[in-house]
């Protein structure tokens, strides 16, 4: 297997670039139908889709053989959501995959239910309830569900050891979106 050329590096760093607008544009979809359910009071883009990607050497071969530096390539869209409530979690579900069917439809750009992850935040003291699960039923009877705490409330999932960064939310590190009482703060992702 020989080296990347420059050529395959610039092209895969173009495709890294392409995915990460596409989670972007996904994101803006997923909080503009979250904006709508009463119990959602602010959204944010935090994570990767958020911040200008960094250089890295990826999971991937030739360029992990060859250490190979590219763009960071974007697994899913990390949205922050504070909510007022928890016990109508179902309507977040619902919005979230209302949204991403529109944006094939509209779009042509497929993203999983799955690959849009809200994390759950308490008002006015931040403080990370859990995150929305992906599955249809609570519990699901799957290995994830046996983690404590998690369907406590149902449909709020834990994972086991989850600690979020510290500056996750820190300005520059996140794009917020939307906020109840301002409105859009930034469209599309930012």
């Amino acid at each position: 297997m020989s080296r990347p050329s420059r050529r395959h590096i610039e092209a895969e760093d173009q495709r890294m670039l392409r995915r990460q607008a596409d989670f972007r544009l996904a994101a803006g979809y997923v909080a503009d139908d979250l904006a709508r359910c009463e119990d959602v009071q602010a959204i944010t883009l935090i994570g990767s889709v958020a911040r200008p990607l960094r250089r890295e050497v990826p999971r991937f071969q030739p360029f992990r053989r060859h250490g190979a530096l590219i763009l960071h390539e974007c697994g899913d869209i990390d949205l922050a959501v504070w909510v007022s409530r928890l016990d109508r979690l179902p309507v977040l579900a619902r919005a979230r995959s209302t949204a991403l069917k529109r944006l094939l439809a509209e779009r042509s750009i497929g993203v999983a239910h799955h690959q849009a992850e809200l994390f759950l935040f308490e008002p006015g003291t931040d403080a990370y309830l859990g995150r929305l699960c992906t599955f249809n039923t609570c519990p699901k009877g799957h290995a994830d569900c046996e983690t404590p705490g998690c369907g406590r409330e149902p449909f709020l999932k834990q994972h086991e050891a989850f600690r979020l960064y510290a500056d996750a939310l820190a300005e520059g590190r996140c794009v917020r979106l939307w906020q109840r009482g301002e409105g859009w703060l930034a469209q599309d992702g930012g």
